[in-house]
């Protein structure tokens, strides 16, 4: 049997289950999650390798109406790579009633691919609902859309993961291993640190602050010994003085508690104790900063 190998994009609207979904099938912690929209900001890549095949899914920045300039990154970080992919996942919220117009616009993009590659609908959440409401939203989005395949999924209970395994296999071309086969993901640990101290901030603080935050590394030294630590020192940015209260919290309590539970899950990847340190600051309008937006790693896509 010849081997296989491909790009898998993973799209949806924001807040659909995409990172959730990688996590599933890859079986590890590769993408950060939270239930705060538009959590992810820029393509990851998750490598999932068998000894017949090798998937490189990309998830996406979910597909929004942008408001600032980040916004429009994350969007045509998302849009660019459906013309791409060796199979696109279009990724629909069962919870959903009807196909709204963010749906619509996806489905949009997809067909100015011109049917290039194998598109699989995939419903997430389907625990949350009951069958004959899954029938119904498959017959309203396959009228948008003639989809090579339809699977409904639960992520979170497992249920549909290995199906959508084995459909992505039978629509990979032939390909050799773009990756080694002892790889998850091609994120480096101080992007993935980064990452993770956001999940935190999405996870603890209010609606208001999440979005209107970013994180730069700005000392990361691995442990010189075994028994050593590393030491890791990041700056949050914010866009307001009162969202820098906030994030601080009373008596630093807040930042303590985004801190100590980044640690947690970056001594997990590293393998070694952390030292880590946070700051706070403001720089207002940061996400239409093009200058900001660079230093913080979201350059344009070309």
């Amino acid at each position: 049997m010849a081997h296989k190998s491909g790009f898998v994009a993973v799209i949806g609207r924001p807040n659909v289950g995409k990172s959730t979904l990688i996590n599933a099938l890859t079986g590890e912690k590769v993408a950060i999650t939270s239930p705060r929209p538009q959590t992810t900001r820029t393509n990851l890549r998750a490598i999932i390798t068998k000894k017949q095949y090798q998937m490189i899914f990309i998830d996406t920045p979910g597909i929004h109406k942008p408001k600032n300039k980040l916004g429009e990154f994350m969007v045509q970080s998302a849009t660019g790579v459906i013309g791409d992919a060796d199979v696109v996942l279009y990724l629909f919220d069962a919870t959903e009633d009807n196909i709204s117009e963010g749906d619509k616009n996806i489905i949009a993009q997809i067909k100015a691919g011109g049917k290039k590659s194998p598109v699989i609908l995939i419903f997430t959440k389907i625990d949350l609902i009951e069958k004959e409401k899954l029938l119904r939203l498959t017959e309203m989005l396959a009228k948008e859309y003639e989809f090579d395949d339809i699977i409904p999924v639960s992520a979170r209970e497992r249920d549909g993961i290995n199906i959508i395994e084995k459909e992505i296999v039978k629509r990979l071309p032939e390909g050799p291993e773009y990756y080694p086969g002892d790889i998850i993901t091609d994120s480096t640990v101080r992007e993935m640190t980064a990452e993770i101290i956001r999940e935190k901030i999405l996870l603890y603080t209010n609606e208001e602050v999440p979005h209107g935050t970013g994180v730069e590394i700005v000392v990361f030294e691995e442990a010189r010994r075994k028994e050593g630590k590393a030491r890791i020192e990041a700056n949050i940015f914010c866009e307001k003085e009162s969202h820098k209260g906030i994030l601080i919290g009373k008596d630093g309590a807040m930042l303590k508690k985004i801190g100590t539970a980044a640690r947690r899950d970056i001594e997990r990847i590293e393998g070694t104790g952390v030292n880590l340190k946070l700051w706070v600051k403001v720089k207002e309008d940061w996400r239409n900063s093009p200058g900001m937006l660079k230093e913080l790693g979201y350059r344009e896509q070309k």
